[in-house]
């Protein structure tokens, strides 16, 4: 039993991006506002982001420069890759970010545009009145 304990506690931080990813699986699922929805939508994607950047993570890593130079003169080094950190996790989600950001100004304009022309947020009341 304490073996599941330590193992919960030393992996808190997926526990905290599930439960983030439930609060915005919540909002879009149970909230009838909008914009209730599409904040949902954006903690949602920014518990799937934190979750790639966590698992990007290495202990006692560097960055992915090769200090030193290069050039014929520093062939001879060998490169150990287990020293470096691996970059794509972290440029994948800095695209996540920007793509995110877009799908939430675009949706908020749209969100926009149906409450000019409805009056409400309220996806009930904007149903009922497509449907009249």
């Amino acid at each position: 039993m304490p073996d599941i304990v330590t193992e919960i506690i030393h992996k808190y931080n997926y526990w905290l991006y599930i439960i983030l990813m439930m609060i915005g699986l919540y909002a879009m699922i149970a909230k009838n506002n909008l914009i209730k929805k599409l904040i949902g939508m954006n903690i949602f994607q920014t518990a799937i982001i934190l979750f790639f950047i966590s698992i990007g993570y290495k202990e006692d890593a560097t960055i992915p420069i090769i200090v030193g130079g290069h050039g014929p003169e520093m062939s001879h080094q060998a490169i150990e890759a287990a020293q470096y950190m691996n970059p794509l996790p972290h440029v994948l989600m800095l695209t996540a970010i920007v793509v995110s950001v877009a799908t939430l100004g675009v949706a908020l304009a749209l969100v926009i545009m149906v409450y000019q022309r409805y009056q409400t947020l309220e996806e009930d009341e904007i149903r009922m009145r497509v449907t009249q």
